[in-house]
């Protein structure tokens, strides 16, 4: 029989989340990282989606040889995601090789805002397979996201 921790049964409480379905996210972002095409950093990156209705949606870093070109892990899910027709999101995993764990980086955060709440967990996952969770609003404070060009009264976009 496998224990759950204290910090996971939390967690679980606190996103509104099933124990095994952070469980599942987790290793489907950890085996993604087998995936991941990276010849240049060697830096292997896993990031699964858990959709509304239960499935999971993986995405792995791509780099090229002109390494502006390459994409990150958590925007290969995303993009794939939105190519399938989901745009709603429960929580994103995303698993490195090193420890303590990488959190998306800045330019994946501002991707994530444009589908997903601020209130969604983002856990990221380390080398031995611990996680940190924070928000998608804790990783980026003050953000901008599609409401803010919603047409105001006066039919103009957004403000400045």
């Amino acid at each position: 029989m496998c224990s759950i921790s204290p910090q996971l049964a939390a967690d679980a409480s606190r996103f509104s989340l099933d124990i095994w379905q952070i469980q599942e996210l987790g290793q489907a972002a950890i085996k993604a990282k087998d995936r991941a095409h990276c010849p240049y950093s060697n830096f292997r990156v896993g990031a699964a989606l858990l959709t509304p209705s239960g499935g999971y949606i993986i995405g792995v870093n791509v780099e090229n040889a002109s390494y502006p070109v390459g994409t990150c892990a958590e925007r290969v899910a995303m993009g794939k995601a939105v190519s399938d027709g989901e745009k709603e999101f429960k929580a994103l995993a995303v698993a490195t090789d090193i420890s303590p764990p990488a959190s998306p980086c800045g330019m994946c955060r501002q991707f994530i805002r444009e589908f997903c709440t601020l209130d969604m967990p983002i856990f990221m996952y380390d080398s031995k397979g611990a996680y940190v969770v924070k928000t998608l609003g804790e990783l980026l404070p003050m953000s901008f996201g599609p409401e803010d060009l919603k047409p105001n009264r006066a039919g103009e976009h957004g403000t400045i």
